[in-house]
């Protein structure tokens, strides 16, 4: 199962756009870009991005990348565990 990665191009001013760049490197997730990803607290206060559909936020962008990591690998022991 391919991660789906969303990120709002409100956020990019918490640095989120370097943890979007970083992500889409990695030809086994799906990362999307989209104008607004109607969580505007979220997006007002800290970096944030959707995984699978789950908003995952962080103090910093850096720390989000490490959050977002930790939630894919939470959904693929998921998908190995009661996937196909």
């Amino acid at each position: 199962m391919r991660p789906i990665i969303e990120f709002c191009a409100s956020n990019m001013h918490h640095g989120t756009d370097a943890v979007m760049k970083k992500l889409e490197d990695n030809p086994d997730y799906d990362v999307i870009e989209y104008g607004c990803l109607g969580n505007c607290g979220e997006c007002y206060l800290f970096p944030f991005a959707m995984v699978n559909g789950e908003i995952v936020a962080a103090e910093t962008a850096d720390k989000l990348f490490d959050e977002i990591s930790k939630k894919i690998k939470e959904v693929e022991e998921i998908y190995d565990m009661f996937g196909d």
